[in-house]
């Protein structure tokens, strides 16, 4: 597998080309899911990289974009007011963001030479590395601050207020609004009671990109605290394009996170949804490492096909190491196992592309969560998650348990049947039945680890294999 992601490193870097504009990315015409502007699918698929403008030098954030680059990432969430004293402590190349602390006042400079401190500055650096994603075909899910900079929790001062959100959005728009990014707002606090400051934040962004308040003209949602979901407080403002939830660290089975993703998948106005923080890789299981150990690939892979397959139009990763960039001689924050740039190589960061190549090998726009193609969903971790689109139905199996199905819900005589394996991408033909009654299916392992995708397509059809284009 290393070997593998090398190789596709190699391939990132003979390609890369000078930063570009990507598409304009929209919700679609269905309000399901995101697409560009010329309409074709856009799967967010994610990793979370809070602290990537704030502790990263040049050098070091080139290498991790090339690695979430060659594991096909479409999207890196990162803090510009970042969590771990963003405001206060300078970046890793010496700069902090504002003059006097001041969100009104962001530090400039002439000029962008990274070589010269008189001609580079903090704004510059976060340049760089949006232009960097961007030249890699990865959009910048851009939070304008983290959340404790708006509800400081009684802890710090509050440093963006209704009085200045506005004025610092629209220094953040027209500087970016051009770019590949995609805005996040919020930052893992409750905005209750602050819900005036994330609207001026939202109102000063729109107008730096346009000219005037013209949400159209953004992509934007809000990333919420844990266990909550963007909208309790704002589903029915109009900047507000999709659903953000933060499903935390649970347990996965007993987190059930498909019960929320379906809870907002069924709100209207209809918008899309995603899990914009659910169990990290190799973090502390409910926060209670001495007690439930670390998540790892298994966790993480249950997370993002419950969640697409019950109605979310893509996911986010994360790992414990690299949210916080963590490196030797840095203070831990809830016990990271390796450093960032270790970690960046951990198999549940290679093995989320295959959730994306697997939904984008089917049609993708019709694609909808039908858990009444099951006859028992099961519980728990054994639950069994269902979805289907033109001519073609999946069903996940998180630990490899048998299941039976009320065949006869998509197109076709008879059905092709494929068992896709999550661990690596790869599918094995079952074969060919006929598109009616109940069938009872068994993968070809159990356990925990051993999740498989039943992928039953319309015979007539002559899809790929799953997995293919």
């Amino acid at each position: 597998m290393k070997h593998a992601v090398v190789m596709m490193i190699a391939m990132v870097l003979m390609l890369t080309a000078p930063a570009k504009n990507l598409p304009r990315l929209k919700v679609s015409e269905n309000k399901r899911f995101l697409v560009t502007e010329d309409g074709e699918p856009f799967f967010y698929l994610a990793d979370t990289a809070w602290e990537l403008f704030h502790r990263l030098d040049r050098k070091q954030a080139v290498q991790y974009l090339n690695v979430r680059a060659a594991q096909r990432f479409t999207a890196i969430q990162a803090v510009a007011l970042a969590e771990l004293d963003g405001i206060t402590t300078p970046n890793a190349q010496g700069d902090l963001p504002f003059i006097d602390n001041d969100p009104t006042k962001p530090a400039l400079t002439k000029g962008a030479n990274p070589e010269d401190p008189q001609q580079y500055d903090y704004w510059d650096h976060v340049d760089y590395i949006v232009d960097e994603a961007n030249a890699r075909g990865m959009y910048i899910a851009f939070l304008p601050s983290w959340g404790s900079w708006v509800n400081s929790g009684g802890r710090d001062r509050s440093y963006l207020t209704t009085q200045n959100a506005q004025t610092y959005g629209e220094f953040l728009g027209k500087r970016y609004g051009k770019k590949g990014v995609i805005w996040i707002l919020g930052g893992d606090r409750t905005p209750t009671g602050f819900e005036e400051t994330w609207r001026a934040l939202a109102r000063g962004i729109s107008i730096g990109v346009s000219g005037k308040e013209d949400y159209s003209a953004v992509l934007m949602s809000f990333h919420p605290r844990g266990g909550a979901t963007s909208s309790t407080w704002f589903h029915n403002d109009e900047w507000l394009d999709f659903n953000m939830q933060q499903d935390g660290h649970g347990v996965p089975g007993m987190a059930k996170s498909w019960e929320k993703i379906t809870a907002d998948y069924e709100r209207t106005p209809v918008k899309p949804v995603l899990d914009g923080e659910p169990l990290y890789e190799d973090h502390p299981l409910a926060f209670r490492a001495k007690e439930l150990g670390y998540s790892f690939d298994a966790h993480v892979r249950q997370y993002a096909y419950w969640d697409t397959f019950s109605g979310a139009c893509g996911h986010t990763y994360g790992n414990h190491a690299v949210w916080q960039m963590f490196a030797a001689g840095r203070q831990r924050v809830n016990g990271p196992l390796m450093t960032w740039d270790q970690a960046i190589m951990r198999p549940g960061a290679a093995q989320v592309q295959y959730v994306r190549a697997l939904l984008e090998s089917r049609p993708y726009l019709s694609r909808v969560p039908d858990q009444s193609i099951l006859v028992n969903a099961l519980e728990g971790a054994d639950h069994i998650a269902a979805t289907r689109g033109d001519g073609y139905l999946f069903a996940y199996s998180a630990q490899g348990r048998k299941f039976t199905l009320r065949l006869g819900k998509i197109s076709g005589a008879r059905l092709k049947g494929w068992w896709y394996n999550p661990r690596s991408g790869s599918a094995e033909l079952i074969g060919t039945f006929e598109n009616a009654g109940e069938r009872e299916f068994t993968p070809p392992s159990e356990g925990f680890g051993s999740d498989w995708v039943l992928v039953l397509d319309d015979a007539g059809r002559g899809f790929a294999a799953p997995g293919m284009k």
